[in-house]
């Protein structure tokens, strides 16, 4: 049985890209549905599919939220996991149908409402601004705020995974800046852990690099494809979504598409917080993400499971994705078997 997934506004519900692919269900505002008929549905929805995950944006209305938060306790129930994301809007329905993908997979629901976290790191999500006047997102320079006066001026910013704000000229193009890695990829590295995704294949491994020292003209001698575009995007295959706000120009697709080596462009129809979260309706918004079903299952298969100490779902990563519970250091369990035993015959 599938986990359920669950959003709170039907614009975060993209179109399925196959026929497995369940729908989500709508938690609707106070405004718009009793307490009572709330409750129904959610038991309902509990008592059909075992364990629910509500997916919602960190920018959601006070009353909505503890709406939520109302129905857990009401119910008295665990199985509702409440995931609060601080992504653009764009970013968030991306990420639900990516697990209303994995909900019809072989992972338990504590896996699901984890894999939220990790996935969230994949996902490229900004926009096309015509101002960053009132935009409190992505931290902004004063001269960044005074070209925004100027008629014409675009900005390109990336808010997930790394917040990233260029001027985009006449042209189409970035600026040129000597000496920083929005142009080049830099081929230093440091002793560092990460998870890799090959992009010709559905396979992901976990690689440990170690500390090498290179020259500045080395660091800069391999370009960057996207280096036109002036954001740096993902070093893995990609598809773009784009939803277009009051905003006419093509930089998104006709410059930043291919910077990036897309393999597709979608269009979708804007979602309605969206110039809200952008401080202006004169934007185009955009998100590149992972559009394979078998690369997403072998990202989140790779992860070593662990189990909550506190209400005993699966998770992964460093936190319960239906309680919240930090996972506890492997140190802190054995300590505390061990004070258990002392006390025992």
């Amino acid at each position: 049985m599938p986990t359920a997934i669950a959003v709170t506004s039907a614009d975060l519900v993209l179109p399925p890209t196959d026929q497995q692919t369940p729908t989500a269900a709508l938690l609707h505002a106070p405004d718009e549905q009793p307490l009572e008929a709330a409750l129904v549905d959610m038991h309902v929805m509990l008592e059909r599919y075992g364990y629910v995950v509500a997916v919602y944006p960190a920018s959601v209305p006070v009353a909505h939220e503890r709406r939520l938060h109302t129905l857990r306790s009401m119910l008295e129930t665990d199985r509702l996991a409440l995931l609060k994301l601080d992504l653009p809007p764009l970013g968030i329905a991306v990420l639900v149908r990516q697990l209303r993908q994995l909900s019809i997979c072989d992972f338990s629901p504590g896996v699901v409402a984890s894999a939220a976290r990790l996935l969230s790191h994949y996902i490229y999500a900004g926009a096309l601004l015509n101002s960053v006047t009132k935009l409190d997102r992505v931290p902004v320079s004063l001269k960044s705020h005074a070209k925004s006066w100027m008629p014409g001026t675009q900005f390109g910013v990336l808010a997930n995974p790394n917040p990233q704000l260029v001027k985009i000229t006449s042209s189409g193009t970035a600026p040129s800046r000597p000496g920083q890695g929005a142009g080049h990829r830099s081929r230093t590295s440091n002793a560092s852990t990460s998870t890799t995704i090959s992009s010709s294949s559905t396979t992901t491994s976990t690689s440990t690099s170690a500390s090498t020292s290179t020259s500045p003209s080395t660091a800069l001698s391999v370009p960057d494809p996207s280096a036109r575009a002036g954001l740096a995007g993902p070093g893995f295959a990609t598809q773009l979504l784009v939803g277009r706000g009051t905003l006419a120009s093509d930089w998104v697709t006709g410059t930043l598409a291919p910077a990036w080596q897309v393999s597709g462009v979608h269009e979708t129809a804007l979602p309605a917080d969206s110039p809200r979260w952008w401080g202006t309706a004169k934007m185009i918004e955009f998100a590149a993400y992972l559009p394979d079903i078998s690369v997403l299952y072998q990202l989140v298969a790779s992860v070593r499971r662990e189990k909550c100490h506190w209400c005993g779902v699966e998770l992964i990563g460093d936190r319960c994705g239906f309680c919240s519970a930090p996972l506890t250091p492997p140190e802190n369990q054995s300590r505390a078997a061990g004070v258990l035993n002392q006390g025992s015959p």
